[in-house]
C-alpha cells in the first residue's frame, strides 16, 4: 500500500498523484481518461479507459469437438460470467439438431439470442444491458416464483395432483432463468465498475441480492424435487403423515419469506432472529419425525416421506441462511452509517 498527500490546486480543486508503476501497468499517461466511482463507504474507485472498454466482451470458440453437453455448459458459463457476444464456429458445419439445441438453450437466458447464422458460425448476443435491469426487483420476482412453486408442490403431494406437480416442474426453468440473469450482472459487477454504476447498487448490495437469490433458487430446486415425487406416486399418502408434511413445509416456507423480508423489504431485524429460532425448532421436530418413520412405516413409505421431510429441512435451512445474511447486512449498514461523516 502507498500513501499520497492531497494537494489544493488553483484554490478550487483537490489533486492527488497516481503511483507511476500502477499507471504504467494500466497504460495511463498524461491526457489519459480515468473514471472515478465514489462509494457509499467513503472509498473512491478508479478505472482506466481500457477497463471500461472491457465491458463489451466478445469470444470466438471453435466448438467442432464439443459434444452437446459440453456445449450447453460452455454457453451457460459464458452467459453467466458476462460475455456479450459469443461466436460458435464449426468448420464442418452446424447440424440442424445442434442449431435447434442452441436456439432452445438461449431461450433459457434473459436477453441472449441467436442473431447471426451461417453454415459454420452461430453468433449469440446479449440484448439486455444493466440500464434496463433491477437486481432487487429480479430477486423479488424470483421470490414470488419460488414461494408459489413450493406451495403448489406441497399441495400436489397432499392432494395427489400430478397435473399440478407437472406445472411446478415446468416453472423451475423460469426460476433458473431469473437466477442466471442475477448471477450474470453480479459477476460482471465484480470486474466492471460501469456495470455497478448502471445497476444503481453498491457491490455489497449486489452480493447480498445475489446470495439471497441463490437461496431462493435452491428452495425452487427442492420444490421441483417435491413435485417430481408427487408426480411419481400413484396413490394418496395417509392423512397423518400428509398433515405433518404440509405443516412442516408451511413453517419452512414462512421462515424463508420472513427472512427475505428483512433483506428485500427492510423488515425489522428481530424477524431474522425469530426466523433462526424457528429453523432450530423445526429441524429438531423433523429429525424426530424422520426417526419415527422407520420405526412405524413400511420401507417404501418411510423412504418416500423421508425424502419429502429432507426437502422441507433443507428449505428451512436455506431460510436460515437468508436470516444470517440479513443480520450481516444490518450490521454492514450500521457500520456504513457510523463511518459516514455528518453533514
Amino acid at each position: 500500500m502507498e500513501t499520497r498527500k492531497v494537494q489544493l490546486s488553483g484554490g478550487t480543486t483537490y489533486t492527488v498523484s497516481l503511483p507511476k508503476s500502477w499507471a504504467q501497468e494500466q497504460g495511463i499517461d498524461s491526457g489519459s481518461l480515468l473514471y472515478l466511482h465514489p462509494e457509499g463507504d467513503g472509498s473512491l474507485l478508479i478505472e482506466s479507459d481500457d477497463r471500461r472498454d472491457a465491458a463489451e466482451r466478445t469470444v470466438r470458440l471453435d466448438v467442432r469437438r464439443y459434444d452437446d453437453d459440453a456445449l450447453r455448459e460452455t454457453i451457460e458459463a459464458m452467459y453467466v460470467v458476462g460475455f456479450d457476444r459469443l461466436a460458435l464456429v464449426d468448420a464442418t458445419g452446424h447440424s440442424a439438431d445442434r442449431r435447434r439445441m442452441i436456439r432452445d438453450l438461449t431461450g433459457r437466458f434473459s436477453g441472449f439470442e441467436v442473431l447471426e447464422t451461417t453454415e459454420t458460425t452461430l453468433v449469440l448476443e446479449n440484448l439486455i444491458t444493466a440500464d434496463n435491469v433491477s437486481i432487487r426487483k429480479s430477486a423479488l420476482r424470483l421470490r414470488l416464483i419460488m414461494l408459489a412453486m413450493h406451495r403448489d408442490a406441497v399441495r400436489a403431494v397432499v392432494d395427489n395432483d400430478p397435473a399440478l406437480a407437472r406445472q411446478v416442474v415446468r416453472r423451475d426453468d423460469e426460476a433458473d432463468k431469473l437466477f442466471a440473469m442475477i448471477t450474470r450482472h453480479f459477476r460482471r459487477g465484480l470486474s466492471d465498475l460501469q456495470e455497478v454504476e448502471r445497476l444503481g447498487n453498491s457491490r455489497a448490495e449486489l452480493f447480498e441480492y445475489y446470495a439471497v437469490a441463490r437461496q431462493f433458487e435452491r428452495v425452487a430446486d427442492h420444490a421441483e424435487k417435491i413435485a417430481r415425487l408427487a408426480h411419481t406416486r400413484p396413490d394418496a399418502p395417509a392423512d397423518p403423515l400428509a398433515e405433518a408434511f404440509s405443516s412442516a413445509a408451511g413453517r419452512a416456507q414462512r421462515v424463508v419469506d420472513t427472512a427475505a423480508d428483512v433483506v428485500l423489504a427492510d423488515a425489522d431485524i428481530s424477524d431474522a432472529y425469530d426466523a433462526l429460532g424457528e429453523v432450530d425448532a423445526l429441524v429438531g421436530e423433523l429429525d424426530e419425525l424422520h426417526r419415527d418413520l422407520y420405526d412405524h412405516e413400511s420401507v417404501g413409505r418411510a423412504h418416500f416421506f423421508g425424502l419429502l421431510f429432507d426437502s422441507v429441512r433443507r428449505t428451512a435451512e436455506y431460510g436460515g441462511n437468508i436470516a444470517e445474511l440479513s443480520i450481516q447486512r444490518a450490521m454492514r449498514r450500521t457500520g456504513d452509517r457510523e463511518r459516514r461523516p455528518e453533514a
